[in-house]
């Protein structure tokens, strides 16, 4: 495990995914994005929206959650689809954003990998509608991408192994 203390997770670790996301909205989907202000809290997700989650294994565990507003998945599948209009989160569009989920994670694994640390990620799940998820045992870290539609929110459940 290197230089990297169990347990303890810092901002060096979840870089990596927020250049990853970064890259991936700007090649896939011409998404220029800027880093927000980096929050703490037990709830992942409130309201309706559109998320996708990633578990982690290997050297790092926990899950990564990406979140979007109906209005932004909306958006974001469209561009994912070379701008085919997207009115409703159907099947294409569910599977284009859990591509974009595979992608990211894919791309940070690399990243930290070049870090001499390795992690593996689990399949995409994505769920939208009224939901609300919480982590009462660990804060998670929330990280909003801005861009000029919206944002696309990055929760961190994460530890080192």
């Amino acid at each position: 495990m290197g230089i990297y203390m169990a347990g303890i997770i810092s901002v060096n670790h979840i870089n990596p995914f927020l250049l990853s996301a970064q890259q991936i909205l700007a090649q896939v989907c011409n998404i220029q994005t800027k880093v927000g202000q980096l929050s703490k809290d037990n709830v992942l997700i409130d309201g309706e929206p559109v998320f996708i989650i990633l578990g982690v294994t290997g050297e790092m565990t926990g899950q990564v959650c990406i979140v979007f507003d109906m209005a932004v998945a909306k958006d974001v599948a469209s561009r994912m689809m070379m701008g085919m209009p997207v009115t409703e989160i159907d099947d294409m569009a569910k599977s284009a954003l859990s591509e974009l989920g595979n992608m990211i994670m894919g791309n940070a694994a690399t990243l930290l990998a070049n870090n001499d640390l390795t992690i593996d990620i689990t399949p995409p799940t994505l769920g939208m509608g009224a939901t609300k998820l919480s982590s009462p045992n660990m804060t998670s870290i929330k990280v909003p991408l801005l861009y000029e539609s919206g944002e696309v929110r990055l929760y961190f459940l994460l530890k080192l192994a």
